[in-house]
């Protein structure tokens, strides 16, 4: 049986994460530029393998472009020395509700358990194969070496460890 590639649209397709920000509200951010393949033995998505996945960091985008400048700072990223923000899955069953692999970031390779929500495979207007999925979960950033820390004058941490990821996925059958 052949193997049937499949790569992430952009255009039909996020990529965003969520901070507490003074652990009394939260600050939401995407990656503007990303790109994603996976692998199928079947014509369908049953049976996923070599997942990859990789986000551009200086794409990052809080909506506050000084936010952002240091989010791609050594504070944080380190944008210039490390570009991508990187996954990796060796295998993944739709049937499940998690996808295993493991996470870059900053040359800093962590495993990480992501929550799936399978959206099923259909044919588009234009004849093109499709395959939609939702993927969340949760990282500690200081893991990953995104230590920066201030407390404000009262005590309360200015950013959370804790980061939320978030994906709404489209993938395209290549022919």
């Amino acid at each position: 049986m052949a193997t049937t590639k499949w790569n992430i649209d952009p255009t039909h397709s996020e990529v965003t994460f969520k901070v507490k920000h003074l652990m009394i509200s939260t600050v939401t951010g995407k990656f503007k530029v990303f790109e994603g393949q996976a692998e199928t033995e079947a014509e369908d998505f049953k049976d996923v393998k070599n997942v990859e996945f990789k986000a551009d960091v200086k794409s990052i985008d809080t909506n506050n472009e000084q936010r952002d400048e240091h989010l791609r700072s050594g504070d944080f990223f380190a944008a210039e020395e490390h570009a991508d923000l990187v996954f990796k899955a060796a295998k993944f069953d739709v049937n499940s509700d998690k996808l295993e692999g493991e996470l870059t970031i900053k040359n800093t390779t962590k495993p990480v358990t992501l929550d799936v929500e399978f959206g099923g495979v259909v044919v588009d207007p234009y004849g093109q194969t499709k395959s939609g999925m939702t993927v969340s979960g949760k990282i500690s950033r200081k893991e990953f070496g995104l230590t920066w820390d201030a407390v404000t004058e009262a005590g309360s941490v200015v950013v959370s460890d804790q980061v939320r990821l978030s994906a709404e996925v489209q993938f395209v059958k290549q022919a």
